[in-house]
Parts: structure tokens; sequence; C-alpha cells
């Protein structure tokens, strides 16, 4: 089995956070097959007895104490976790790499606040067409897609202090909140990410044709340069502010 030294490097993690950049993508673009459908976010749209709360809540809070489980994996982070039983699942054994100081930082409600006030009306047409539990699947799938890779920060933080103690102990020492997101920061590296999540976009989001010699002409399903400002205004800034904080308590 492999050790948790060898298991998260620095290249490994930078893998998966390429590859969690897919699951985002194509998540917006599933979810901008449907109208905002404001049913899906309205209070008193559900009657269920014994639940108060939207629908998209509803398939929240039910889903995540189904997969109860899921949240034993230090890379997944509940929504709800007040709401969470015990899993009937067999716990799997995760690597412990995390530092147990740090590694319950969760800020889920603020990418909650997020997605619904920000990010949605601005790849959604407005309107209704019923599909209202599809569309609350959807936001489902989006939503633990960006909230896996914002969290990931806390697996980057410990890989980049393992690497440089001697680099991150002193900011940490002092709570030195600017120093630590200056060392963080890499903008060269964070203008490439932009690039490659909105190419992805097109690529992915692009009507194919059998019959046409150039597909780069093709209809797109979806705007490209919304993947983009969702890494630049969110992801990338509050993937920072968890690294920040996990950092901040990595000596506790």
């Amino acid at each position: 089995m492999a050790t948790a030294e060898n298991e998260y490097t620095l290249d490994t993690v930078r893998e998966t956070l390429v590859r969690q950049e897919d699951t985002i993508v194509f998540g917006l673009i599933e979810r901008s097959k449907f109208p905002f459908n404001s049913q899906t976010y309205d209070q008193n749209y559900l009657q269920i007895p014994g639940f108060c709360g939207s629908l998209v809540e509803f398939v929240f809070t039910n889903t995540e104490i189904v997969q109860a489980g899921r949240y034993k994996n230090p890379e997944e982070n509940p929504f709800f976790p007040e709401n969470l039983s015990l899993s009937l699942v067999p716990s799997y054994p995760f690597t412990k790499f995390l530092h147990p100081g740090a590694a319950s930082i969760n800020i889920n409600k603020s990418l909650w606040k997020m997605y619904f006030h920000d990010l949605l009306p601005l790849f959604v047409a407005s309107g209704d067409d019923g599909n209202y539990a599809q569309t609350a699947a959807s936001d489902l799938s989006l939503l633990q897609a960006i909230s896996k890779r914002v969290h990931y920060g806390k697996f980057v933080a410990e890989v980049k202090f393992r690497e440089s103690p001697q680099d991150y102990e002193p900011l940490i020492r002092s709570k030195d909140k600017e120093g630590l997101m200056k060392l963080l920061t890499f903008k060269s590296v964070e203008e490439m990410v932009k690039k490659r999540v909105e190419k992805k976009a097109t690529l992915f989001g692009q009507d194919i044709s059998l019959n046409s010699s150039d597909d780069s002409k093709g209809k797109q399903k979806f705007d490209p340069s919304v993947a983009s400002k969702l890494y630049e205004k969110w992801v990338i800034p509050l993937t920072k502010e968890v690294q920040v904080e996990y950092l901040l308590r990595r000596l506790d």
C-alpha cells in the first residue's frame, strides 16, 4: 500500500487538479442544458412533511445522508455535515495525510452562496422547463466538483509545507496571512490554468458534425469564457483561501 508521503506529491496533486478541471467543465455544460428553473430553489415550492427547504436543499441533504461514507474520504467535504448519520458501509482506511488540526476546514457555506447567487446567473438562461429534479441533480454534481477542487487546497498546502517548512513556519507563527498568500501565489500558473479550462470548455462544448471538415467553427453548447471566469473569480482565490487557513493551523 502506498504511504502518505509518496501518495501525495506536488506532481500527483497537480495531475489531480488538472483532471478535476474536466469534471467541472462537463458539469457546467450539463447544467447549462436547463434554464434557471427558479422553482428548484423556491422555499415554498416543495411540500414534504417534516422537511423545510427548497428542492435543491432536499436533494443535497438526502444525497449526503445516503453517501455518508463518502465523507470519510478526506478529499470530500459535505455541505450539510450536521445531517450526516453513521454510514452503514464499512469505512475504507483512507490515508491520513492532512494535519489533524487543519483537516476539518470546510468553506462549503461560502461556495453554496457563490454558486446560487453569483455563478448560475452567469451561464444559465432565464426561464422554466419543469425539469426541477434534473436541475437539482446537475447542481449537485457541479457544486460537489467545485467543492472538491477548492478544498483540495488543503492537500496542496500540506505538500508545499512538507517540501519547504522553513519558508512557511515563520509566517505561520506570526499569523501573517498576507505573507502566506504571497508565497502561495503564482500569477503565471493561474493564467495558464484559466486559459486551459477555457480551451477545454471550447472543445468539450462543441457540437461535432461528421459531415463537417472543420469542427472548430461548430456551434457551442456553452460559453467557454464562463469556465475561465469561474476559476478567476472564485475557484483560484477560494483555493488559496483554504490553503492559507490550513497553514495557519498547521502547527497546532
